[in-house]
């Protein structure tokens, strides 16, 4: 079994019926989710096509590591000026390969070149050599920290945001002085080409690369002893990588899907709510690691909230034309889910107060809205993945965040709340919470990305994300030799009892 094949969600890099037949050294085709043609044909990498990537890589990146920071930032900044003057023909590769609209497609290429420049901008200042206090019993030392690329990273990206999501170990790990192999999703070959090569106009040495296939491509990719691997997709697929990096003790970064929560307190502006919830559950057709997939709305304002939701997700236009505003799902593979999840809502009690099973097509799924949706139904307890919500009346702020933290995942979370939004998102048990909006800390490129329990762990984005594509380097260096030898065999019992009476009046008193 490959490690990407068995993928429960639509995040994780699958094999669809398109693509089964492929092998590593053959040829696969991508085919347009919407109207089922193919965009294109290419190579499945095997595992010596891969190694030597990999070799190449390691070559680049005593190159790159070698250009300095001010060597690195001129080529990273060609680069971003290629991604966005070139930003018409990615956004074509995106729309033709996922379905989704090209607004969809634009948003996220906008947000990558954002955080490609916050991290090409603040990459040196985040790992830049400084000083740190030794202590007064090392007080006759000098002391410095700095963060060190580590070499060669792997990178495998899922099809749901083909751009904005592998961009942010990409940018990161580059900005940080590391070489990069990209693996995009089996859907999403043509964006992991489109992006190598925009880099390669911008740098003759082989920094960035793409390897494209299935799930064997991905293995070989684990298998051939990079410095680290970042990983988004799902939290059975990501166990299967750590399993394999183990083999070499390779570190890894895993990004792994939620069951994101929005919480609508009493005093909440339900417009804007009810608009955030819709948009949040059904951009993207409902494709998004951190999108509202469970409400948990005060009952004072209940009802009110859920009209406003089902008016707003009854005008979404579905479809494949250039006006859909929900798109067809990427993964054909992924629509039984979304059905299945559907179903069992409804046969647990549950009702569909919009969509429901009649709104599942062939390629596309309509906006549904569930409501008296039992706690241990699949729509509340596995990630959908669809442009679904399902929205529970409760009776406090309080029995919301229970039951919001009462899930294995931890990625993501929103709060409406005018009075007490800062206090419950500190409540929340998530890596990111975003108050009066939806979303909004993927955007901003200083805030790190990245979840808890079954959402992974490591972060993106951010100081932290740039740390994670380093290692800390530490020195000490001696200035004068110390008036108390301690690490020698010449230590006499008098240094000792010194010692003993000097940690007493350094740290002996509580207060």
């Amino acid at each position: 079994m490959s490690i990407t094949e068995t993928s429960t969600t639509g995040q994780a890099s699958a094999v669809s019926s398109a693509t089964q037949s492929a092998s590593p050294g053959e040829t696969f085709d991508v085919l347009n989710p919407g109207s089922g043609e193919v965009v294109n044909t290419y190579p499945a990498a095997g595992p010596d096509e891969v190694r030597a990537v990999v070799e190449r890589a390691r070559l680049a990146a005593a190159w790159w590591r070698a250009q300095g920071t001010a060597g690195r930032t001129r080529v990273l900044k060609r680069w971003r000026s290629h991604l966005v003057n070139h930003a018409d023909h990615l956004i074509d590769v995106v729309h033709n390969e996922t379905g989704k609209p090209r607004g969809d497609a634009q948003l996220e290429v906008v947000l990558a070149v954002e955080h490609l420049a916050w991290a090409t901008k603040y990459a040196p200042k985040v790992m830049k050599r400084r000083s740190v206090f030794p202590g007064l019993l090392m007080s006759n030392m000098a002391a410095t920290l700095e963060y060190q690329p580590l070499g060669v990273i792997g990178v495998i990206g899922p099809w749901n945001y083909p751009v904005f999501t592998p961009m942010g170990s990409i940018a990161y790990a580059l900005a940080a002085g590391n070489a990069v192999v990209f693996k995009p999703s089996e859907y999403t070959p043509g964006v992991g080409h489109w992006l190598s090569n925009s880099f390669a106009a911008a740098c003759a040495q082989p920094v960035l690369q793409c390897v494209t296939g299935m799930g064997a491509t991905g293995a070989a990719l684990v298998d051939a002893k990079v410095d680290k691997i970042a990983f988004t997709g799902s939290t059975a697929t990501g166990k299967r990588i750590m399993a394999a990096a183990a083999e070499h003790l390779t570190p890894v970064l895993m990004e792994c899907g939620g069951k994101d929560a929005m919480l609508v307190d009493a005093d909440a502006d339900l417009e804007a709510a009810a608009d955030a919830a819709t948009w949040g559950a059904m951009s993207n057709a409902g494709q998004t690691c951190v999108g509202v997939e469970r409400v948990y709305v005060h009952g004072d304002v209940y009802d009110e909230f859920v009209d406003r939701v089902v008016d707003k997700a009854s005008a979404l236009t579905v479809g494949s034309g250039d006006d859909a505003q929900i798109g067809p799902i990427t993964m054909p593979k992924q629509i039984g889910i979304i059905a299945g999840h559907i179903s069992d809502a409804l046969d647990k009690g549950g009702r569909a107060l919009l969509g429901g099973p009649g709104a599942v097509g062939e390629r596309v799924v309509g906006p549904t809205v569930l409501v008296d949706v039992p706690d241990d139904s699949l729509a509340m307890t596995e990630e959908t993945f669809g442009p679904t919500i399902v929205i529970t009346r409760v009776a406090s702020m309080d029995e919301a965040i229970e039951r919001t933290n009462n899930s294995a995942f931890g990625l993501g979370s929103t709060v409406f709340s005018k009075a007490r939004g800062a206090e419950l998102a500190a409540r929340i048990r998530s890596g990111m919470t975003a108050v009066n909006s939806v979303i909004s800390f993927a955007a901003i490129a200083a805030l790190p990305f990245g979840g808890i329990g079954d959402s992974g762990f490591g972060r993106i984005h951010g100081a932290d994300g740039i740390r994670e594509f380093t290692r800390a380097k530490s020195v000490a260096r001696q200035r004068f030799a110390a008036p108390l030898a301690l690490t020698s065999f010449d230590r006499t019992k008098k240094t000792d009892e010194l010692v003993g009476k000097a940690i007493k009046l350094l740290h002996g008193r509580a207060g």
